[in-house]
């Protein structure tokens, strides 16, 4: 089947590009509303997942390649997600790295803001997009092909079996579709601090901003959000100031904490004392009491299904691997981040689960100290090798 299509498909994909346009029926989009979290009550609530012909996915991943190909490698270093060796990890590690190293010097404390934008790829403006392409040196006919994929969308819903009717999009990136998260990190590759004081670490549509303030003069912070929202404005992007939230980390004496909250366009930022950020529980002391009680509370969770299959009677091979890709990714999740500073307590937590799991499967499995100094290794490698890396 493969051979029979193969040039069927070629000749169709080099036609579209010679011709910069892509066929209606490629680029026919289903929505599909996907819950965001169990509790999903709203509209807000549901993420709305573009399905496309698999034909036209494998499509985007040869225009991926291109795309990739003649992007420089220093673009945007705080951009985490998309990226060859970059993960959620390396976005927190560089965001606490930051705040450690600016808390070491004397009267001086972070505030951390956690920017929520409101379907933030469904309000990208194409033409805004291809001019920053054009900036960023692309190809003028790949620049139009990508203005026509975007354009002109045949788009509906499906809820289980209801469908509606058709509407033609001429804005917005569809969410789950290959292109997508590339063009959007790009779209937004040029929101960069106008302060050195300041920091923003990105992972895909998430953004945070890691202010380094000194002697209380919170002048930069605030002039740089006050300039974000203005950008966001301007790119048609909406910065949604109700879920918004900041942390801020100040280790002076109390009579010396004096914080007036943010305002974003005339709404006032709530201020936290923990948040979950990338996966991970920040909290305002930077313990990681908090962080360690989730993940030991997930994975006593997925216990039971472990012993399920141990009363099937699986085999031990299978419950290993079962374990392996169920309970110890979530022990192990950002594990370079925060295990070298949790407390002997909290590491016990984490090593009691292990071992539990090692009852039940009847096999030795790594203990929480091997795999963070394993994943450590790999890390410091990966970055060595990444000249790119912040």
């Amino acid at each position: 089947c493969a051979g029979q299509l193969a040039q069927v498909f070629t000749d169709i994909f080099n036609l579209s590009l010679t011709q910069a346009t892509v066929p209606t029926c490629l680029k026919t989009t289903t929505i599909v509303p996907v819950p965001k979290h169990s509790a999903a009550k709203c509209l807000n609530d549901f993420r709305p997942v573009a399905l496309t012909p698999i034909a036209m996915k494998c499509f985007e991943k040869l225009v991926l390649n291109h795309l990739t190909a003649g992007l420089p490698p220093t673009l945007d270093p705080y951009q985490f997600a998309y990226r060859p060796n970059r993960s959620t990890e390396d976005a927190v590690s560089t965001a606490l790295h930051s705040a450690l190293t600016h808390l070491d010097k004397s009267n001086t404390y972070i505030r951390m803001l956690f920017i929520d934008f409101s379907s933030a790829f469904n309000t990208v403006l194409p033409t805004v997009l291809i001019t920053k392409l054009s900036e960023l040196g692309i190809c003028t006919f790949t620049c139009r092909w990508i203005l026509d994929f975007l354009t002109n969308r045949p788009q509906s819903v499906r809820l289980g079996n209801q469908v509606s009717s058709t509407l033609i999009l001429n804005t917005g990136i569809p969410q789950g579709c290959v292109l997508s998260p590339l063009l959007y990190s790009l779209f937004t590759h040029n929101c960069a601090p106008l302060y050195n004081s300041n920091i923003f670490i990105k992972y895909a549509d998430d953004t945070t901003v890691v202010g380094q303030i000194d002697n209380n003069d919170e002048s930069a912070y605030r002039e740089e959000i006050h300039d974000l929202a203005a950008g966001c404005a301007t790119n048609n992007l909406t910065l949604n100031a109700t879920k918004t939230k900041e942390l801020i980390v100040d280790f002076r004496k109390p009579n010396s904490r004096r914080h007036l909250p943010v305002n974003i366009n005339g709404t006032e930022v709530e201020r936290v004392s923990s948040f979950k950020f990338l996966g991970v529980h920040i909290s305002e002391d930077l313990s990681w009491q908090q962080n360690t009680s989730a993940l030991v509370k997930k994975a006593q969770q997925r216990l039971y299904f472990l012993r399920s299959l141990k009363k099937s009677h699986l085999s031990p091979r299978i419950l290993t691997s079962f374990y392996r890709c169920v309970i110890e990714s979530i022990l192990t999740n950002s594990i370079t981040v925060w295990y070298g500073g949790s407390t002997v307590c909290e590491r016990k937590a984490l090593q009691r689960v292990v071992k539990t799991a090692q009852r039940i499967t009847g096999t030795q499995l790594p203990s929480i100290e091997h795999l963070h100094h394993s994943k450590c290794l790999r890390r410091a490698h990966s970055i060595i090798k990444d000249s790119s890396h912040p």
